[in-house]
């Protein structure tokens, strides 16, 4: 039998390794451009033409590379970056692999003209396809200029397979913002078909991210800033009003390196829960800094992935950072049920200095001229005292509060689009008329002359939410035992995992009798739960526990959430007066009355005008 292995010719080898590394246009972006950083860059330039196909150029004015580092960049596998396999796991720089500028080498057109400061004349290199053309002195600048012409020229499939323009722009859009986000110390520019479409100036995260997003951006974000041992993070989130349902402004960086986790985005999009509607995305700029040897980025050709070495702590801190954000700055309200609401002060009032008091004194007033007045006055005083006017002072600051409240234009408070985090005075639920329930689903009612039509379900379950989290939080333990024991069927290894979660489902309200190979007794429920339901709860319970959520809030909150939907009023149930006026008034009295815990609307409002316009 004639052997049929063999080893592959060079330029075979260069074009099949570039197949990982340039993916498209937006690949040579991504590496030419982390090199000019890694160069000690402060200043950039991307030259784009015909979205990449027919030009990509990058001018830096970093350290530049002597002749033959010129020369010997262009060989696979070399690179200056690390010189041991130790050094894989103590990698500050971006590029490192030595593959880059190879593999764009094998399948393009290439001149780099570079020069060290410290050397009078620099150097010029032609390849094409892997093959050096020209290499000689030349007169440059301090730094480099690498441009790449023709991408896959002489691999035609690979440039069929290319997307149209706006495509390809758009990716290479894409890297280019990435990688000037992480660094604000740099200034870049770029040029598409000889017209400037960025020019960014040298300054802080928060200028670079107006600048690269737009001025519309510095009004959406909220700063982010914490610090473990772990990991520091900082940067911004968005407001949750201006969650998107598609493609959100989401980064996250991880040693000034762009990456991708879906994990860590759950995160964050778990602190917003109960403050987007559901199907919406929040927006986010996070910046990661944690020890080089706590990760792997030599995992994926594109290194935007990033494998950490105990992610389950990443997930917990960046969720409470998140949400300490949002309530620092008063973005989402604070999860006190022991507060009065009255002593909220009006945001009419908010910036207003208080006057100082004045005091007039009468400097002829003599207390012992007049001794019959002064029993006269008395006995006025007396007569009113005797009439209750003890409350005469609360009386008049009431009034003055009710002049307060009526100073606010009715008609900035649309309760449709108001949400909790924005309501500045306590709600205070006077309807018009009485509410009627109509379809079995919905209760009319109307408020300051507009119909609301609640959803009674959803509503219910927005009251049972916040008042079980109530309980978990004021360790209000409220349990129901049942006459016969609830036999929960599980798995043997999700058997195993109750017991872990033993302590949590107990202070939720279950009580547990024995643990059996395959089943587990429960002998106590949540008040008014349907002991019918546990099962639904604990298959619920393990699938989020498996998809290692560790914050145990969350685990609460998801449990939460599963009781109410389950417990809350059905849909076609018929509920009596005097019930419809419980839950309406219930609703309001919520901290977020206007979503349910789903993130869908509890009610809606129809204004006169709405109604106009349909005649």
């Amino acid at each position: 039998m004639s052997d049929v292995i063999q080893l592959l010719p060079d330029h075979i080898a260069n074009q099949i390794a570039a197949g990982e590394v340039v993916q498209r246009p937006a690949s040579v972006v991504k590496e030419l451009l982390e090199n000019a950083i890694d160069a000690s860059a402060t200043s950039i330039k991307l030259v784009v033409v015909d979205a990449g196909r027919t030009l990509l150029q990058v001018i830096d004015n970093g350290k530049g590379m002597s002749t033959t580092d010129a020369r010997l960049c262009f060989e696979r596998h070399a690179t200056s970056k690390i010189k041991k396999a130790d050094d894989l796991f103590n990698i500050n720089t971006k590029g490192f692999r030595g593959e880059a500028l190879a593999s764009i080498a094998a399948v393009a057109q290439v001149t780099l003209k570079t020069k060290p400061s410290s050397e009078e004349l620099g150097t010029v290199i032609n390849i094409e396809g892997s093959k050096i053309s020209t290499h000689e002195p030349i007169a440059t600048d301090k730094g480099s200029s690498i441009a790449v012409k023709n991408l896959f020229f002489n691999i035609p499939a690979r440039r069929n397979f290319l997307k149209s323009d706006s495509v390809e722009t758009r990716h290479i859009n894409d890297e280019f913002q990435r990688v000037a986000l992480t660094h604000p110390e740099i200034a870049f520019s770029m040029f598409l078909n000889q017209k400037e479409v960025f020019n960014l100036k040298r300054g802080n995260l928060r200028q670079r991210i107006v600048a690269v997003l737009g001025k519309k951006t510095n009004e959406k974000l909220v700063p982010i800033s914490e610090k473990i041992d772990q990991a520091n993070i900082e940067g911004y989130v968005f407001k949750p009003e201006f969650a998107k349902k598609k493609q959100p402004d989401q980064f996250f960086f991880v040693n000034n390196r762009f990456i991708k986790s879906s994990y860590l985005n759950h995160a964050v999009s778990g602190a917003y829960e109960g403050m987007i509607q559901a199907g919406h995305r929040p927006g986010y700029l996070l910046y990661l800094t944690v020890p080089q040897n706590t990760i792997d980025i030599n995992i994926h050709p594109t290194k935007t992935e990033i494998k950490f070495e105990d992610e389950q702590t990443l997930y917990a801190v960046i969720r409470a950072a998140v949400k300490h954000s949002l309530g620092l700055y008063n973005v989402a309200p604070v999860l006190d049920f022991e507060r009065d609401p009255q002593l909220d002060v009006p945001y009419v009032y908010k910036d207003k200095k208080p006057s100082t008091p004045r005091i007039n004194v009468d400097p002829t007033f003599n207390p012992f001229k007049n001794e019959g007045a002064i029993s006269q006055q008395n006995s006025f005083y007396k007569s009113n005292y005797d009439k209750g006017s003890e409350n005469a002072f609360q009386q008049k600051q009431a009034a003055s509060w009710r002049n307060i409240y009526a100073e606010i234009d009715e008609a900035s408070i649309d309760l449709e689009k108001a949400s909790p985090t924005q309501e500045p005075i306590p709600f205070d639920f006077k309807p018009d008329f009485d509410s009627y329930q109509i379809f079995n689903k919905y209760l009319i009612t109307s408020i300051k002359g507009n119909l609301i039509y609640v959803h009674q379900n959803l509503a219910h379950q927005r009251i049972l939410y916040e008042q079980l989290l109530k309980r978990i939080t004021l360790n209000e333990i409220m349990s129901q035992q049942l006459v016969f024991p609830k036999e929960i069927w599980l798995k043997k290894t999700d058997i195993l995992l109750v017991k872990d979660l033993k302590e949590i489902l107990e202070r939720i309200g279950f009580t547990f009798g024995d643990f059996y190979e395959e089943y587990v007794e429960v002998v106590g429920i949540p008040v008014n739960m349907n002991a019918e339901i546990s099962q639904e709860i604990f298959e619920d319970v393990i699938t989020n526990t498996k998809e290692n959520i560790p914050d145990e809030h969350t685990r609460f909150e998801m449990i939460a959430k599963r009781l109410a939907a389950k417990m809350a009023i059905k849909t076609g149930v018929r509920i009596s007066k005097n019930e419809q006026k419980e839950i309406l008034k219930q609703l309001f009295d919520c901290k977020e009355f206007s979503i349910a815990p789903s993130g869908k609307k509890t009610f809606i409002t129809v204004k006169p005008n709405d109604v106009d316009r349909l005649f």
